[in-house]
């Protein structure tokens, strides 16, 4: 927020600096008190502009953030810039993943149910996603050519999602807005005009064009924190999390920034690395701090259970933070108090799955052995 009582202090010691070296340097008690008169004005004038600002500023964003007209203005705005794909397997992927979020949600923050999403599929290439005021959200068609598995989508869209609720975008909008606008007021009111239509156009312009950008490393990891919690109130492998981080890890890896990684891991995001390992730790304490995985190799009561292997679309380390989700819900929910079986070539704990073992994976009876013997 404005720090009205800051900024007329830093004033008045502007003020007071100013009028006394105008006592060394002039020579008329008149010409002092001019340079002071001159100065209090302007400081009136800063005080004045930056409390209309501020008020500009809160009703946009509460018009945009809050009402449905703002809302529905952000939606098509969006839609229009960005470009609508209409891939129908895009958008039922995306359609399945938001109804599943919004129930699991709605579990632990059911005001999800006043302000329905609006979101959309859109027509650019590069793996991104993104929430803006009003609860309106975009998934490029980038992500769903690159990133095919349905859970790791959903960890992405959950990210978005804890934007949405926790009101990043807002904060950050209104953070942004009255930095430039406060610049915009002082200049103005040292020229004596303050210009109440240009600030209406660059917040009008912010909020508009500038929405999809988060700006804050704090509301980042809070993001995925929150989304993390979304994730393990839904039917979703609570492990994807991290595994989407490690593909992102992967897709980075040898290369220079680029326009596909420009989302998830810009300068105000942390690391895919740092990230991925986060959730690693959100798991093991989902698990009651009995399962990790580093390297592709899961570790259970701090014994080495299982190295997995890779496969034709998923690297080992990728693959592992699946079975290592796996093994944290059976763990969290009590299922590591019956035997591990194998049930048509799937390994199971109770009735929750493991892994399914593929191609240079342990047999599912050794694996299933090797876990009665250590959990």
């Amino acid at each position: 927020m404005f720090n009205f009582q800051g900024l007329k202090k830093k004033f008045l010691s502007v003020t007071t600096a100013v009028a006394v070296g105008a006592t060394l340097m002039l020579s008329t008690p008149a010409t002092v008190d001019a340079a002071k008169r001159d100065l209090v004005g302007a400081g009136i004038g800063i005080l004045i502009g930056a409390a209309q600002a501020k008020a500009q500023i809160d009703a946009n964003i509460k018009h945009y953030n809050e009402s449905e007209t703002g809302r529905q203005e952000l939606y098509q705005d969006f839609r229009k810039k960005y470009g609508v794909n209409e891939d129908p397997t895009y958008n039922a992927t995306l359609d399945r993943v938001m109804s599943n979020l919004t129930t699991g949600v709605a579990r632990i923050d059911p005001s999800i149910t006043k302000k329905p999403y609006l979101y959309f599929v859109a027509e650019q290439d590069s793996v991104n996603a993104a929430c803006s005021m009003g609860h309106v959200m975009m998934v490029n068609a980038g992500t769903f050519k690159k990133i095919t598995n349905e859970d790791e989508i959903a960890a992405i869209v959950a990210h978005e999602l804890a934007h949405g609720q926790r009101d990043h975008v807002a904060k950050n909008n209104r953070k942004y807005l009255q930095k430039a606008v406060t610049a915009s007021v002082v200049s103005a009111a040292i020229g004596s005009t303050v210009g109440n239509s240009a600030v209406t156009s660059l917040i009008t312009n912010v909020a508009l064009n500038q929405s999809v950008a988060h700006g804050d490393r704090k509301f980042e990891t809070e993001a995925d924190l929150v989304g993390f919690d979304y994730m393990i109130h839904t039917n979703y492998n609570p492990g994807a999390c991290a595994a989407v981080m490690q593909k992102f890890v992967e897709m980075s890896n040898g290369a220079k920034k680029s326009a596909v990684m420009a989302f998830f891991n810009p300068s105000d995001h942390p690391d895919s690395d740092k990230r991925r390992d986060a959730y690693v730790k959100k798991l093991f304490e989902y698990s009651g701090k009995h399962v990790t995985a580093k390297d592709g190799v899961i570790t259970i009561n701090k014994k080495t259970f299982l190295k997995v292997a890779a496969t034709a679309d998923m690297s080992s380390a990728e693959r592992s933070y699946f079975v290592l989700g796996n093994l944290a819900a059976a763990y969290h929910n009590g299922q590591n108090k019956s035997e591990a079986t194998v049930q048509n070539g799937i390994v199971m704990l109770g009735n929750q799955p493991i892994i399914a073992p593929v191609d240079g994976d342990e047999s599912a009876q050794e694996i299933a052995d090797k876990l009665n013997a250590i959990k």
